[in-house]
């Protein structure tokens, strides 16, 4: 059996990127072949795509899980790691996507429309491309960023030009079914039509569509009975209209109640997409004239109804009485509405550039951490985020090639200014740190006197500081006296009892000086 569902939760996970590949040539005639690293392989987006020719969101409600393939890793030889495929979902002209909190996230109302529900994860720098004039054979590479991860709610919205509102057994069903070539199911009880039913109608030139959706009852807006699954469908309708039981047995119910009852759920209810119910066009269909009591109701309340405002009609979905009036009030009240719909302007590109003052990250008090276990910070940004995905952690070297690219960004600076300590915890993504500044302007930054060295050295990690080495005329004086000391076979010289010539001491200092 068929099934008609307008709301799912799907779960949308992107595909990995590949890893970078840390490889050196070695070719036979090749001296000093150099890093060939290639770079890993994009992962897979996943993508909703608006389709004419789906219905119904059935096969989300199956299969709710959506999951991208990886990147390729990269190889030797500058081979890069092939992109995975993008997996393109197909979803109903008119679903609209959204967080699990309600948040609208976007609205596929456009056939071919995309959005892109969680992107791949880049591809990792092979050691090819992270060679440059200071570091010419890389030894590691850098790691392929995982995928997003993320629940989407879609709802479906029809896209019908004209909405009919009414109380359940108003006649909404038989209605569409006189105007239409729909069959929705109609019965004697109610709560009979339980989902959209959309029919096509032709009125002279003009043609539109007309929703029958689930009936509505007092409290609607507030999700009881099948009000939110009703209300929902009518946001994109341009046109409303009231369809009124004027045979109804119930004797609280009058069809000027009705339509207050009806109105006021309108207006209680807040749409996800922005829209003002409140400024459609309605008309009024007072239904069942083949009743005898009916038509004398009709008759009698006619003057309320029309106090509304709204054109008035008297039809009978079973004797197929009035409807031709109906269909053509329809259809002016149609074209009028899409004659005054806002003309569709072009997207424009917007550009914001980055501002002067902006470090592309921030620094802050990590209040998650206790206290007791000292002071914590955490810096959140794009570039330090994705720099720390992309590190292995197992390579000293790319350990330090992430030092080197925090610091030339001024996370060390920040640090130090916001006011952090050597040995405070500092957390970046997922990953904490006990913080040591490591550059000199970290160190200047402190307060603390600044040691020069050499590039590549560290001071800290010398059992003996640089002030303490002797110059090298003590060394040369050290390596003269240790000679003197020696005889002739260590030195190397012949003897005189060998039959050399002899020399002197000063002559070997003389020696040394050349």
């Amino acid at each position: 059996m068929a099934r008609f569902v307008d709301r799912v939760t799907l779960h949308v996970t992107a595909g990995a990127g590949g890893h970078g590949c840390a490889s050196i040539r070695r070719e036979k005639f090749v001296p000093l072949g150099g890093p060939d690293g290639g770079n890993g392989g994009r992962g897979g987006d996943v993508v909703l795509v608006a389709d004419p020719g789906v219905h119904t969101l059935l096969d989300f409600h199956h299969r709710p899980h959506a999951v991208a393939g990886n990147g390729r890793p990269g190889m030797g030889a500058f081979r890069n790691g092939a992109n995975a495929e993008d997996v393109e979902l197909a979803v109903p002209e008119g679903t609209v996507v959204m967080s699990p909190e309600g948040e609208v996230l976007g609205d596929l109302n456009v056939p071919g429309m995309r959005f892109v529900a969680v992107a791949g994860g880049r591809g990792g720098l092979g050691n090819a491309a992270l060679a440059g004039p200071t570091r010419k054979a890389p030894g590691f590479a850098l790691l392929g960023e995982p995928g997003d991860s993320r629940d989407l709610v879609l709802e479906l919205r029809s896209m019908a030009d004209v909405g009919l509102l009414g109380f359940p057994s108003a006649g909404k069903s038989s209605l569409v079914s006189a105007l239409s070539a729909a069959r929705p199911k109609i019965a004697d009880y109610p709560f009979t039509t339980l989902t959209p039913h959309l029919g096509v109608v032709s009125a002279g030139d003009s043609t539109f569509t007309v929703a029958d959706v689930p009936g509505l009852i007092p409290g609607a807006s507030g999700g009881k009975g099948l009000g939110l699954d009703f209300l929902r469908h009518i946001e994109r309708c341009s046109v409303l209209v009231h369809v009124v039981d004027c045979a109804t047995f119930e004797t609280d119910r009058d069809p000027v109640s009705d339509i207050r009852a009806l109105e006021a759920e309108l207006a209680a209810y807040t749409p996800a997409l922005g829209t003002d119910l409140a400024d459609r066009p309605r008309i009024v269909a007072l239904n069942k004239m083949d009743v005898p009591d009916a038509a004398d109701l009709a008759e009698l309340v006619r003057p309320d109804v029309e106090a509304f405002g709204w054109p008035v009609v008297e039809i009978s979905t079973a004797a197929h009485t009035g409807l031709r009036e109906l269909t053509f009030l329809m259809a002016g009240a149609v074209e009028e509405a899409r004659r005054t719909a806002l003309v569709t302007v072009p997207p424009r590109v917007v550009l914001r550039p980055k501002a002067v003052d902006d470090a592309g990250f921030t620094v802050a008090a990590d209040t998650s951490v206790d206290p007791v276990e000292g002071p914590a910070w955490v810096v959140r940004g794009e570039k330090p985020e994705r720099w720390v995905r992309q590190t292995d952690f197992a390579n000293d070297e790319a350990v330090g090639y992430l030092a080197d690219r925090l610091a030339k960004l001024g996370v060390e600076e920040a640090l130090a200014e916001a006011g952090a300590s050597p040995g405070d915890m500092v957390t970046i993504g997922v990953h904490t740190f006990d913080w040591e500044p490591s550059t000199p302007a970290g160190v200047a930054a402190l307060g603390q006197p600044v040691q020069a060295g050499n590039r590549g050295t560290d001071a800290r990690l010398d059992n003996v500081g640089r002030a303490d080495r002797s110059s090298a005329s003590e060394r040369k004086a050290a390596r003269i006296e240790r000679r003197r000391h020696r005889d002739d076979s260590e030195l190397g010289v012949a003897s005189w009892a060998d039959g050399g010539e002899s020399v002197s001491w000063e002559n070997l200092a003389g020696w040394d000086e050349e």
